[in-house]
């Protein structure tokens, strides 16, 4: 963990409510400097301090040490090739959730899978694949939309979805578009103004998919319908897949929009510094 013994981190923490700001001003860089492995130690002398000065100071290290440690594979995330879907989502739900780990999200997304792939036939046709789907996650699965709480940040936590069943356009397409890749299926999302949905879209046959409306499938017709209502001009990115990195970025600003709601401005400004990484 680091060259310091026991007595000398101990030490190192009992300055953290020193009265001379630059000793604690120190004393957190000296503690941020030894990296995540120190977090163990520091919630140990949370759990055993009996000063709530320096409780809230280890609470506000810790914080910032595992906020480093996402800011950090966020930016590992985007320069990797594959940008896998799962793993971006998850490094966004450890922001709220900082222990949750990677296996624990993949083996319940492979326990959703595996209850549509039982129910799945290859040789039914597109439409018919995508009511299977739909019968599984909506109604065997019982997926909703969350519209009594359309705004909370757990829509965005993609374990917190899982839990309740309940989520936002872009949480159940979210799941939705795992499952699907997952069988193999040509599903991607679309960026919609104020709705995130799916397309199913080969060279022959393109129709779409409205998760956050139990799998609502509709036309492109509809989305110009949906276009002219909201008084905008239709734009190609309206119509055609998005990449991965464009479903994150949503995630997030979803996300920032959620604290801002709820006054939380510290993490408004953090989920910034997030989709600043994921920008440039």
């Amino acid at each position: 963990m680091s060259n310091l013994t026991p007595a000398e981190l101990n030490a190192l923490v009992s300055l953290l409510d020193d009265t001379d700001s630059e000793v604690r001003n120190h004393v957190r860089d000296r503690i941020i400097s030894l990296g995540t492995e120190i977090i163990p130690f520091l919630e140990e002398k949370w759990e055993t301090s009996f000063n709530p000065e320096i409780q809230k100071e280890i609470e506000e290290l810790v914080h910032d040490l595992q906020f480093s440690l996402l800011k950090k594979r966020l930016l590992d995330w985007k320069e990797s090739e594959d940008r896998d879907l799962l793993t971006g989502l998850w490094i966004i739900n450890t922001y709220q959730y900082p222990d949750l780990e990677y296996e624990k999200l993949n083996a319940e997304m492979h326990q959703i899978y595996f209850e549509v792939w039982t129910a799945f036939k290859n040789d039914l046709a597109p439409y018919d694949q995508i009511r299977t789907i739909n019968n599984v996650l909506f109604n065997t699965l019982r997926f909703t939309a969350n519209t009594k709480n359309f705004h909370s940040p757990a829509n965005s936590m993609l374990s917190s979805v899982l839990d309740s069943k309940r989520g936002n356009p872009l949480s159940l397409c979210a799941i939705y578009l795992l499952v699907g890749k997952k069988l193999g299926l040509p599903i991607y999302g679309v960026n919609l103004p104020n709705l995130f949905v799916l397309t199913y879209k080969t060279k022959d046959l393109t129709f779409y998919i409205n998760a956050f409306n139990k799998g609502l499938i509709f036309s492109k017709q509809d989305i110009f319908n949906y276009l002219e209502h909201l008084k905008l001009e239709p734009k190609e990115e309206y119509f055609e897949p998005c990449a991965y990195l464009q479903i994150l970025l949503r995630t997030l600003r979803n996300l920032g929009n959620s604290f801002e709601k709820l006054g939380e401005m510290e993490k408004v400004e953090e989920v910034k510094e997030m989709i600043a990484i994921l920008s440039d």
